[in-house]
């Protein structure tokens, strides 16, 4: 075939080098980021590791915090994912579901001001609970402040991504199950355990790196010295202290436990799940769904139903009077204006940020062999985690101290946020596409070989109708975990120039509680407006045209 019949892009090149490039730059970006760190810190003795008190109790504190957010997340997450396999027809299963989802991306910041109002001192849940018990002693900020939001962050998620894998135990063994009666222990050890078993060293891992690298909470609920994270001890050494020796010593610890970690789950082949998926199952009738067991069961998933919905209907409630003073005439010139234009910031850097996310994300999965012990296949799959394995701020810190001397722009700061931001969330992404991407029915593939549908018609006529919606969702999943973003951008930002985070962060900090409930609301809308949006796009026409097939809609759930 002449070059001029041949269909556009249909060489097997452009499938193939521009995910690798990709995936080599991102594995370049992170080397070089991974490299400043080793080269600035020999600046600091690593003897000052037993010596400081302040790093000890930094790095032990650190430990401990995730360890408790980790231990306490994944045992709420059990029973709770238990209860919602064992009843799945009662009234607002679909909404908790869609609310456990949201927990990725919801803005940490957000939540945590709902949070506070519910739980700190003058929180309305507090003083009525101090109404009864006089003598309860409770302070939100701190180690309960941290964990308790660590854990209304990561239950929902682990919870979910349980619930996928007991979803996915074969629908003949729950039947025989069914039939046999087995009680509740029995069905654990026979039908339970093994479904949850492979994915549970992935959900840790996952939970464990949230909760190791969170930053935003740690800054809102800290409380002071003694309950700073190495996240929060690496930005304090950059921006107050100017000690780039010690912020990249605290990097390379962070480094270390996270990528041990992951090397750990990865190597072992385990089911690294990211993201649950919304596959509906066939349901059968289980036989410890009744009596006493269906009356804790509702207790339990009410409870955890208000203790994600309180916090944000708290947002709500203090956010619209907030928003209102905001908005109006008398207070628009100053407050109004402030916050749009931290909307148009962050909107600036987020959907940058998204549509890298998905362009890089599909290029990669798109450019991944059949044979995955080949190095192209192991360099791909290793651009793939890196972000897991990288903290975000470790990776900004190294580029950092690499591009200090000539980040002069506060644009080039700016599109190193979208740029890290991006690849934060690639993983995410991934996750999203590669089951709609890899699924795709054999006739249909067959079909477009014998008509010759190459290249860009292929993409158009195969590919898109199956990708439409899992892009659209990947893309507001991207845009959205920039926009929440709190903690490269308040390495990179500026204070005078804020996102919609920082600038929530900055009301919080003076004392502007009013101003910091609109703010929260109002980033909450916007991340709503933009998961509606997407969804709008990614909806299939009315009238179908070329090789359609039923729209996928079940991600996989095992690591390629």
């Amino acid at each position: 075939m002449s070059d001029f019949t041949r269909a556009p892009l249909s060489q097997p090149g452009w499938q193939h080098w521009p995910g690798c490039l990709f995936a080599l730059a991102i594995v370049l970006l992170t080397v070089s980021g991974a490299g400043a760190l080793f080269w600035q810190a020999p600046a600091l003795d690593i003897g000052d590791l037993w010596t400081s008190r302040y790093l000890r109790s930094v790095v032990l504190f650190t430990l401990w915090q995730a360890f408790l957010s980790v231990s306490i997340s994944v045992l709420l997450a059990l029973p709770i994912a238990r209860a919602l396999d064992r009843h799945r027809k009662f009234v607002g299963r679909a909404l908790l579901l869609r609310l456990m989802e949201l927990s990725l991306v919801i803005p940490t910041i957000v939540a945590v001001s709902g949070l506070v109002s519910m739980y700190g001192r003058q929180g309305w849940l507090t003083v009525a609970i101090q109404e009864w018990l006089p003598s309860l002693s409770w302070n939100l900020y701190g180690l309960n402040g941290i964990v308790l939001a660590h854990v209304f962050f990561n239950a929902p998620l682990a919870a979910r991504i349980l619930l996928q894998a007991l979803e996915s135990a074969p629908s003949t063994q729950r039947r025989i199950a069914s039939q046999l009666g087995l009680g509740s222990l029995w069905l654990w050890r026979s039908l339970e355990w093994p479904s949850i078993r492979p994915v549970l060293p992935g959900i840790v891992a996952l939970v464990f790196t949230l909760c190791f690298t969170s930053f935003a909470i740690v800054m809102t609920l800290g409380g002071g010295p003694a309950t700073s994270t190495i996240e929060v001890a690496i930005y304090q050494a950059l921006r107050f202290e100017f000690d780039a020796g010690r912020a990249a010593l605290l990097a390379l610890i962070q480094l270390l436990i996270c990528g041990t970690l992951w090397w750990l789950v990865l190597r072992k082949g385990l089911n690294t799940a990211l993201i649950p998926d919304r596959q509906l199952v066939i349901s059968h009738a289980r036989p410890d769904a009744k009596g006493v067991r269906k009356l804790l069961d509702s207790g339990l998933l009410a409870a955890f139903g208000l203790f994600l919905t309180l916090p944000l209907l708290a947002v709500l409630a203090r956010g619209l009077p907030g928003l209102a003073d905001a908005l109006m005439p008398s207070g628009f010139a100053d407050q109004g204006l402030q916050l749009l234009k931290a909307t148009a910031l962050s909107l600036g850097i987020a959907l940058p940020a998204g549509v890298v996310s998905v362009a890089t994300s599909l290029l990669i999965l798109g450019a991944k062999p059949g044979n995955t012990n080949t190095p192209i296949s192991r360099l791909l799959e290793t651009s793939a985690y890196l972000p897991l394995i990288i903290p975000p701020l470790v990776l900004a810190t190294g580029l950092f101290l690499l591009l200090r001397p000539k980040l002069g722009i506060a644009s080039e700061g700016l599109a190193l946020v979208a740029l890290i931001n991006a690849m934060m969330a690639l993983p995410f992404v991934m996750q999203l596409l590669r089951g709609p991407l890899r699924n795709l029915d054999p006739a249909s593939i067959r079909l477009a070989d014998q008509l010759g549908i190459r290249g860009w018609y292929r993409w158009r006529w195969l590919h898109w109708p199956r990708l439409r919606r899992p892009l659209a969702l990947g893309l507001a999943y991207g845009t959205g975990l920039s926009l929440g973003d709190f903690g490269v951008i308040a390495l990179f930002g500026s204070p005078g120039n804020p996102t919609l985070p920082v600038l929530l962060y900055q009301q919080l900090g003076s004392y502007q509680i009013n101003a910091a409930a609109g703010t929260g609301l109002w980033l909450m809308m916007v991340l709503l407006a933009l998961f509606g949006l997407f969804n709008l796009v990614g909806r299939p026409p009315t009238k179908s045209q070329g090789l359609q097939a039923p729209m996928p809609n079940q991600l996989e759930t095992s690591d390629a």
